[in-house]
């Protein structure tokens, strides 16, 4: 795989949250802003590039048997940096965020980028990869958090919890739509979602 084919992947065609559906629970918990938006997603990108690095580099002397446990302290080592960085330079948003930025560790974008990817790839490729990932992930949560917060200026329940499943599901409904649009416009049969349809995933580097 060529080294911008897997980050233009993690953006769009393997989008965390719209294509693959992971991490729904920052995804609905923090969005109620832009502000807490950007702040996890660029979190969330600097520990999906670190973590995709360090898993890649150490990929052939991390035992088959431990390879999960050890991707978990890789990725935690970069979640405590984060973590700490906020409280000290950005304590407003670290408070915001709360709990969520320490809970990045058992985030499934992280681990599964880490196991379906990295793991099998070289450096480059998977910080490709990585930096993708997340740079779909904070889009998404950019587009939800920006119409949480400007529909909330006049409907309250945009900013509520179930405000967060009402505009994740519309959102994603649209991005389904389309996808089904623009395949009978090529004339191909409307895609399956990649979670239930294994030759149409892209996840994994042989997923056909």
């Amino acid at each position: 795989m060529k080294t911008w084919l897997a980050f233009w992947y993690g953006i769009f065609k393997n989008n965390p949250t719209f294509r693959l559906v992971l991490g729904l629970c920052p995804t609905l918990a923090v969005t109620t802003s832009i502000e807490n938006a950007v702040g996890m997603g660029c979190a969330a990108t600097f520990v999906l590039v670190c973590s995709n690095g360090l898993v890649s580099a150490l990929r052939k002397l991390i035992p088959a048997a431990v390879h999960i446990p050890c991707y978990i302290v890789i990725i935690a080592t970069f979640v405590t940096a984060v973590d700490l960085l906020m409280q000290a330079y950005l304590p407003a948003l670290s408070d915001s965020l709360g709990i969520f930025i320490p809970l990045i560790v058992v985030n499934c974008v992280i681990l599964g980028r880490a196991e379906a990817f990295a793991s099998k790839n070289g450096v480059i490729l998977s910080l490709a990869d990585g930096l993708g990932s997340g740079i779909g992930f904070g889009l998404s949560l950019v587009l939800i958090g920006a119409i949480r917060q400007f529909a909330g200026e006049f409907i309250t329940v945009a900013i509520l919890p179930a405000g967060g499943f009402i505009v994740f599901g519309l959102i994603l409904a649209a991005f389904n739509r389309y996808e089904e649009w623009n395949a009978r416009r090529k004339g191909d049969l409307p895609p399956m979602p990649v979670n239930l349809d294994c030759r149409h995933c892209t996840m994994c580097p042989n997923g056909k």
